[in-house]
Protein backbone atom coordinates (compact mmCIF):
# COMPACT_ATOMS: atom_id res chain seq x y z
CA UNK A 1 0.00 0.00 0.00
CA UNK A 2 1.34 3.55 -1.15
CA UNK A 3 2.27 5.50 1.94
CA UNK A 4 0.94 9.84 1.99
CA UNK A 5 3.51 11.52 0.70
CA UNK A 6 5.58 13.20 3.24
CA UNK A 7 6.41 17.08 3.58
CA UNK A 8 8.81 18.61 5.43
CA UNK A 9 8.93 22.23 4.46
CA UNK A 10 11.64 24.61 6.86
CA UNK A 11 8.92 27.29 7.51
CA UNK A 12 5.66 28.15 5.68
CA UNK A 13 3.46 31.22 6.60
CA UNK A 14 -0.23 31.17 7.23
CA UNK A 15 -2.96 33.73 6.26
CA UNK A 16 -2.29 36.19 8.47
CA UNK A 17 1.66 36.13 8.04
CA UNK A 18 2.89 34.34 10.58
CA UNK A 19 5.81 31.80 10.21
CA UNK A 20 5.66 28.48 11.65
CA UNK A 21 8.18 26.20 11.84
CA UNK A 22 7.48 22.85 11.64
CA UNK A 23 8.97 19.48 9.52
CA UNK A 24 6.93 16.89 10.38
CA UNK A 25 5.63 14.21 7.54
CA UNK A 26 1.92 13.34 6.72
CA UNK A 27 1.05 17.13 6.59
CA UNK A 28 1.19 20.69 7.89
CA UNK A 29 -0.18 21.83 10.73
CA UNK A 30 -0.66 25.61 10.38
CA UNK A 31 -2.60 28.01 12.63
CA UNK A 32 -3.71 31.27 11.38
CA UNK A 33 -4.05 33.74 14.50
CA UNK A 34 -6.52 35.97 13.29
CA UNK A 35 -6.92 39.59 15.64
CA UNK A 36 -9.69 40.50 17.49
CA UNK A 37 -10.84 43.76 16.04
CA UNK A 38 -13.59 45.24 16.32
CA UNK A 39 -12.60 49.10 15.61
CA UNK A 40 -13.27 50.35 19.07
CA UNK A 41 -10.48 50.04 21.81
CA UNK A 42 -11.10 48.00 25.18
CA UNK A 43 -9.84 51.59 26.33
CA UNK A 44 -12.53 53.00 25.41
CA UNK A 45 -15.25 50.26 26.02
CA UNK A 46 -14.18 50.62 29.77
CA UNK A 47 -14.57 54.12 29.71
CA UNK A 48 -18.07 53.87 28.33
CA UNK A 49 -19.02 51.87 30.42
CA UNK A 50 -17.71 53.22 33.68
CA UNK A 51 -19.46 56.60 32.91
CA UNK A 52 -22.46 53.85 32.57
CA UNK A 53 -21.93 52.08 36.04
CA UNK A 54 -21.65 55.77 37.96
CA UNK A 55 -25.15 56.80 36.29
CA UNK A 56 -27.12 53.69 37.04
CA UNK A 57 -25.75 53.34 40.99
CA UNK A 58 -26.27 57.26 41.26
CA UNK A 59 -29.83 56.93 40.41
CA UNK A 60 -30.60 53.66 42.24
CA UNK A 61 -29.82 54.92 45.60
CA UNK A 62 -32.43 57.72 45.31
CA UNK A 63 -34.48 55.21 43.51
CA UNK A 64 -34.92 52.69 46.55
CA UNK A 65 -35.95 55.34 48.74
CA UNK A 66 -38.59 57.04 46.75
CA UNK A 67 -40.03 53.23 46.03
CA UNK A 68 -40.44 52.60 49.65
CA UNK A 69 -41.85 55.41 49.91
CA UNK A 70 -44.38 55.22 47.24
CA UNK A 71 -45.13 51.57 48.49
CA UNK A 72 -44.14 50.41 44.38
CA UNK A 73 -42.88 47.58 43.77
CA UNK A 74 -43.08 48.33 40.09
CA UNK A 75 -40.18 50.95 41.52
CA UNK A 76 -38.66 48.38 43.43
CA UNK A 77 -38.47 46.22 40.75
CA UNK A 78 -36.90 48.86 38.43
CA UNK A 79 -34.41 49.62 41.45
CA UNK A 80 -34.06 46.11 41.74
CA UNK A 81 -33.07 45.21 38.14
CA UNK A 82 -30.90 48.82 37.71
CA UNK A 83 -28.68 46.64 40.78
CA UNK A 84 -28.07 44.02 38.17
CA UNK A 85 -27.51 46.45 35.76
CA UNK A 86 -24.36 47.58 37.86
CA UNK A 87 -23.61 44.25 38.50
CA UNK A 88 -23.53 43.18 34.92
CA UNK A 89 -21.35 45.98 34.24
CA UNK A 90 -18.89 45.42 36.88
CA UNK A 91 -19.17 41.95 35.73
CA UNK A 92 -18.37 42.58 32.16
CA UNK A 93 -15.06 45.16 33.66
CA UNK A 94 -13.81 42.52 35.38
CA UNK A 95 -13.82 40.10 32.12
CA UNK A 96 -12.47 42.55 29.73
CA UNK A 97 -9.33 42.84 31.94
CA UNK A 98 -9.27 38.88 32.32
CA UNK A 99 -9.54 38.42 28.84
CA UNK A 100 -6.85 40.95 28.16
CA UNK A 101 -4.43 38.87 29.56
CA UNK A 102 -1.98 37.00 27.58
CA UNK A 103 -1.92 33.52 27.44
CA UNK A 104 0.15 31.46 29.80
CA UNK A 105 0.87 28.33 31.55
CA UNK A 106 -2.35 25.46 30.58
CA UNK A 107 -4.64 28.36 29.47
CA UNK A 108 -3.48 28.45 25.71
CA UNK A 109 -6.25 30.70 24.99
CA UNK A 110 -5.81 32.96 27.68
CA UNK A 111 -8.67 33.87 29.83
CA UNK A 112 -10.78 35.02 26.76
CA UNK A 113 -14.18 32.90 27.32
CA UNK A 114 -14.34 34.80 30.79
CA UNK A 115 -16.25 37.49 28.72
CA UNK A 116 -18.67 34.44 27.73
CA UNK A 117 -19.46 33.85 31.80
CA UNK A 118 -19.91 37.30 32.55
CA UNK A 119 -22.65 37.37 29.80
CA UNK A 120 -23.96 33.70 30.90
CA UNK A 121 -23.86 35.30 34.44
CA UNK A 122 -25.93 38.54 33.25
CA UNK A 123 -28.54 36.25 31.20
CA UNK A 124 -29.44 33.82 34.19
CA UNK A 125 -29.40 36.85 36.85
CA UNK A 126 -31.47 38.30 34.74
CA UNK A 127 -33.96 35.09 34.71
CA UNK A 128 -33.70 34.71 38.47
CA UNK A 129 -34.57 38.11 38.96
CA UNK A 130 -37.59 37.74 36.81
CA UNK A 131 -38.94 34.79 38.75
CA UNK A 132 -38.71 36.72 42.07
CA UNK A 133 -40.73 39.88 40.46
CA UNK A 134 -43.39 37.54 38.58
CA UNK A 135 -43.94 35.93 42.54
CA UNK A 136 -44.64 39.09 44.20
CA UNK A 137 -46.42 41.12 41.29
CA UNK A 138 -48.99 38.27 41.44
CA UNK A 139 -49.24 38.96 45.25
CA UNK A 140 -50.25 41.89 44.83
CA UNK A 141 -52.69 41.71 41.99
CA UNK A 142 -54.43 39.91 44.76
CA UNK A 143 -54.15 41.99 47.56
CA UNK A 144 -52.69 45.29 45.91
CA UNK A 145 -51.28 48.06 48.01
CA UNK A 146 -51.58 51.53 48.51
CA UNK A 147 -49.46 53.26 45.77
CA UNK A 148 -48.55 56.85 45.59
CA UNK A 149 -48.98 57.41 41.59
CA UNK A 150 -47.51 60.98 41.40
CA UNK A 151 -44.22 59.60 42.81
CA UNK A 152 -43.83 56.82 40.79
CA UNK A 153 -44.45 58.54 37.61
CA UNK A 154 -41.52 61.34 38.34
CA UNK A 155 -39.59 59.09 39.84
CA UNK A 156 -40.06 56.52 36.11
CA UNK A 157 -40.19 59.20 34.10
CA UNK A 158 -36.57 60.39 35.61
CA UNK A 159 -35.31 56.88 35.20
CA UNK A 160 -35.89 56.77 31.47
CA UNK A 161 -33.68 59.91 31.03
CA UNK A 162 -31.12 58.22 33.31
CA UNK A 163 -31.48 54.69 31.56
CA UNK A 164 -31.39 56.75 27.67
CA UNK A 165 -27.71 58.65 28.99
CA UNK A 166 -26.50 55.12 30.33
CA UNK A 167 -27.71 52.78 27.33
CA UNK A 168 -26.05 55.95 25.04
CA UNK A 169 -22.97 55.14 26.80
CA UNK A 170 -22.79 51.80 26.16
CA UNK A 171 -24.12 51.59 23.17
CA UNK A 172 -20.67 53.09 22.39
CA UNK A 173 -18.60 50.27 23.25
CA UNK A 174 -18.07 47.29 21.40
CA UNK A 175 -21.79 45.47 21.04
CA UNK A 176 -20.09 42.42 19.38
CA UNK A 177 -18.95 41.43 22.19
CA UNK A 178 -21.41 38.79 23.77
CA UNK A 179 -20.02 40.25 27.26
CA UNK A 180 -21.02 44.15 26.54
CA UNK A 181 -23.92 43.31 24.76
CA UNK A 182 -25.05 41.12 27.90
CA UNK A 183 -24.31 44.12 30.03
CA UNK A 184 -26.68 46.43 27.37
CA UNK A 185 -29.24 44.21 27.59
CA UNK A 186 -29.41 44.72 31.55
CA UNK A 187 -29.89 48.18 30.44
CA UNK A 188 -31.91 48.61 27.69
CA UNK A 189 -34.67 46.27 29.63
CA UNK A 190 -34.52 48.62 32.41
CA UNK A 191 -34.99 51.30 30.44
CA UNK A 192 -38.18 49.33 28.83
CA UNK A 193 -39.34 48.89 32.33
CA UNK A 194 -39.16 52.45 33.60
CA UNK A 195 -41.45 53.39 30.21
CA UNK A 196 -43.87 50.66 31.59
CA UNK A 197 -43.47 52.05 35.49
CA UNK A 198 -44.39 55.85 34.14
CA UNK A 199 -47.45 54.67 32.41
CA UNK A 200 -48.95 52.53 35.33
CA UNK A 201 -48.11 55.67 37.45
CA UNK A 202 -50.06 57.99 35.46
CA UNK A 203 -52.96 55.29 35.48
CA UNK A 204 -52.72 55.21 38.96
CA UNK A 205 -52.44 59.28 39.83
CA UNK A 206 -55.40 59.10 37.19
CA UNK A 207 -57.85 56.40 38.23
CA UNK A 208 -56.95 54.93 41.48
CA UNK A 209 -56.18 51.61 39.49
CA UNK A 210 -53.36 50.34 42.06
CA UNK A 211 -52.76 47.21 40.46
CA UNK A 212 -51.39 48.59 37.32
CA UNK A 213 -48.37 48.71 39.16
CA UNK A 214 -48.10 45.19 39.54
CA UNK A 215 -49.44 44.86 35.56
CA UNK A 216 -46.56 46.63 34.75
CA UNK A 217 -44.43 44.72 36.81
CA UNK A 218 -45.31 41.81 34.45
CA UNK A 219 -44.29 43.29 31.71
CA UNK A 220 -40.46 44.08 32.91
CA UNK A 221 -40.37 40.68 33.87
CA UNK A 222 -41.47 39.08 30.61
CA UNK A 223 -39.20 41.58 29.04
CA UNK A 224 -36.03 40.41 31.01
CA UNK A 225 -37.01 36.27 30.38
CA UNK A 226 -36.60 37.20 26.87
CA UNK A 227 -33.22 39.00 27.27
CA UNK A 228 -32.09 36.36 29.53
CA UNK A 229 -33.28 32.92 27.89
CA UNK A 230 -31.46 34.98 24.46
CA UNK A 231 -28.14 35.14 26.69
CA UNK A 232 -28.10 32.17 28.01
CA UNK A 233 -28.86 30.13 24.56
CA UNK A 234 -26.11 32.65 22.85
CA UNK A 235 -23.24 32.04 25.70
CA UNK A 236 -24.35 27.97 25.82
CA UNK A 237 -23.35 27.38 21.95
CA UNK A 238 -19.76 28.86 22.66
CA UNK A 239 -18.83 26.83 26.05
CA UNK A 240 -20.57 23.84 24.09
CA UNK A 241 -18.70 24.52 20.76
CA UNK A 242 -21.07 25.13 18.07
CA UNK A 243 -20.64 26.65 14.89
CA UNK A 244 -21.19 30.40 15.14
CA UNK A 245 -25.01 31.00 13.99
CA UNK A 246 -25.31 30.84 10.69
CA UNK A 247 -22.67 29.43 9.80
CA UNK A 248 -22.92 25.94 8.34
CA UNK A 249 -20.16 23.50 8.70
CA UNK A 250 -21.72 21.47 5.91
CA UNK A 251 -21.54 24.11 3.73
CA UNK A 252 -18.04 25.40 5.01
CA UNK A 253 -16.90 21.88 3.99
CA UNK A 254 -18.26 21.39 0.50
CA UNK A 255 -17.22 24.79 -0.31
CA UNK A 256 -13.16 23.75 1.01
CA UNK A 257 -13.78 20.58 -0.84
CA UNK A 258 -14.40 22.57 -4.26
CA UNK A 259 -10.96 24.24 -3.95
CA UNK A 260 -8.19 23.13 -6.69
CA UNK A 261 -6.58 20.56 -5.80
CA UNK A 262 -8.21 19.20 -2.81
CA UNK A 263 -9.40 15.65 -2.98
CA UNK A 264 -11.47 15.28 0.70
CA UNK A 265 -11.92 17.11 3.62
CA UNK A 266 -12.66 15.62 6.77
CA UNK A 267 -12.74 15.59 10.92
CA UNK A 268 -13.68 19.64 10.35
CA UNK A 269 -14.50 21.40 13.69
CA UNK A 270 -15.93 25.11 13.86
CA UNK A 271 -16.52 26.76 17.20
CA UNK A 272 -15.87 30.25 18.43
CA UNK A 273 -13.28 31.08 21.26
CA UNK A 274 -15.01 34.09 22.03
CA UNK A 275 -17.41 36.85 20.76
CA UNK A 276 -16.47 37.06 16.52
CA UNK A 277 -13.44 34.92 17.32
CA UNK A 278 -13.69 31.65 14.92
CA UNK A 279 -11.45 28.82 15.14
CA UNK A 280 -11.39 26.06 12.80
CA UNK A 281 -9.65 22.70 12.30
CA UNK A 282 -9.95 20.16 9.46
CA UNK A 283 -8.06 17.25 7.83
CA UNK A 284 -7.15 17.85 4.05
CA UNK A 285 -6.30 15.20 1.29
CA UNK A 286 -5.06 16.64 -1.97
CA UNK A 287 -4.02 14.69 -5.24
CA UNK A 288 -1.52 12.96 -5.49
CA UNK A 289 1.47 15.36 -6.77
CA UNK A 290 -0.36 18.06 -5.58
CA UNK A 291 1.35 20.84 -3.51
CA UNK A 292 0.34 20.93 0.13
CA UNK A 293 1.87 24.02 1.10
CA UNK A 294 0.16 26.51 -2.15
CA UNK A 295 -3.19 24.19 -1.63
CA UNK A 296 -3.06 24.55 2.41
CA UNK A 297 -2.45 28.81 1.63
CA UNK A 298 -5.30 28.91 -0.85
CA UNK A 299 -7.69 26.54 1.33
CA UNK A 300 -6.72 29.08 4.63
CA UNK A 301 -7.09 32.52 1.85
CA UNK A 302 -10.69 31.38 0.91
CA UNK A 303 -12.21 30.53 4.60
CA UNK A 304 -10.44 34.16 5.54
CA UNK A 305 -12.29 35.91 2.57
CA UNK A 306 -15.77 34.15 2.59
CA UNK A 307 -16.24 33.40 6.25
CA UNK A 308 -13.49 35.51 8.26
CA UNK A 309 -12.09 33.02 10.06
CA UNK A 310 -8.15 33.76 10.60
CA UNK A 311 -7.88 31.00 12.68
CA UNK A 312 -8.06 28.15 11.07
CA UNK A 313 -5.71 24.49 11.90
CA UNK A 314 -4.83 22.48 8.49
CA UNK A 315 -3.43 19.28 8.39
CA UNK A 316 -2.49 19.06 4.61
CA UNK A 317 -1.36 15.47 3.14
CA UNK A 318 -0.94 14.12 -0.19
CA UNK A 319 -3.89 11.37 -0.87
CA UNK A 320 -2.27 7.95 -2.15
CA UNK A 321 -2.33 7.15 -6.00
CA UNK A 322 -6.09 5.74 -7.05
CA UNK A 323 -7.44 7.96 -4.76
CA UNK A 324 -9.57 9.90 -7.01
CA UNK A 325 -11.21 6.60 -8.94
CA UNK A 326 -13.11 6.98 -5.64
CA UNK A 327 -14.37 10.54 -5.33
CA UNK A 328 -17.93 11.27 -6.15
CA UNK A 329 -18.93 7.36 -5.74
CA UNK A 330 -19.82 7.49 -2.34
CA UNK A 331 -17.49 4.62 -1.34
CA UNK A 332 -14.61 5.07 1.19
CA UNK A 333 -11.66 7.33 -0.68
CA UNK A 334 -8.80 5.00 0.04
CA UNK A 335 -6.69 5.02 2.44
CA UNK A 336 -5.51 8.24 4.14
CA UNK A 337 -3.09 9.63 6.82
CA UNK A 338 -5.45 8.91 9.23
CA UNK A 339 -8.82 7.64 9.70
CA UNK A 340 -11.47 10.24 9.10
CA UNK A 341 -14.07 10.97 11.29
CA UNK A 342 -17.70 12.74 11.35
CA UNK A 343 -18.66 14.21 8.03
CA UNK A 344 -16.43 13.84 5.12
CA UNK A 345 -16.65 16.08 1.92
CA UNK A 346 -15.24 15.74 -1.15
CA UNK A 347 -15.10 16.84 -4.99
CA UNK A 348 -18.23 16.05 -7.17
CA UNK A 349 -16.95 14.46 -10.07
CA UNK A 350 -18.13 17.80 -12.16
CA UNK A 351 -15.70 20.03 -10.06
CA UNK A 352 -12.13 18.25 -11.19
Amino acid sequence: MQQAHRHAENKSTDGDGHGHEHGRPHGHGEHGHGGHSHGVSADADRRWLTIALGLIVAYMAVEVVVAFLAHSLALISDAAHMLSDAASIVLALIAMRLAARPARGGYTYGLKRAEILSAQGNGLTLLLLSAWLAYESVERLVDPPEVGGGMVLVTALSGVLVNIAAAWCMSKANRSSLNIEGAFQHVLTDLYGFIATAVAGAVVMLTGFTRADSLATLVVVALMVRSGVSLVRASGRIFLEAAPPGMEPDEVGARMARQDGVVEVHDLHIWEITSGEVALSAHVLVEPGGDCHAVRTAVQADLRDGYGITHATLEVCSAPDGELVAVGSGEPAGRHCEEPHGTVHRREPEDR
